[in-house]
């Protein structure tokens, strides 16, 4: 393990916004428990296509996408609180 300095950009709580040396913008660092959440809602999505259950699909995937939107605002928020542009 190597111990580095980075740059936090908001709280250091779940989906902290944190720049890493060397690295022009920031990242969500993302812990271990939320990613595997993560995963299973895309596995949720994926089963239920495989059972041809179009309803419950697009419901797993509505809300995916709110969660990832909820990250998404919270990066952009980081940023433009620190006056830094959006890398894309």
């Amino acid at each position: 393990m190597e111990r580095i300095e980075a740059e936090l950009f908001t709280d250091a709580g779940d989906d902290a916004v944190v720049r890493m040396p060397g690295r022009r913008f920031p990242g969500v660092l993302v812990q271990g428990d939320s990613l595997r959440i993560l995963r299973g809602d895309v596995a949720e999505v994926l089963e239920a296509c495989e059972r041809g259950d179009l309803d419950e699909a697009r419901e797993s995937a509505g809300l995916l996408l709110a969660n990832l939107d909820a990250l998404l605002t919270r990066y952009e928020a980081a940023l433009a609180e620190h006056d830094m542009p959006r890398p894309y």
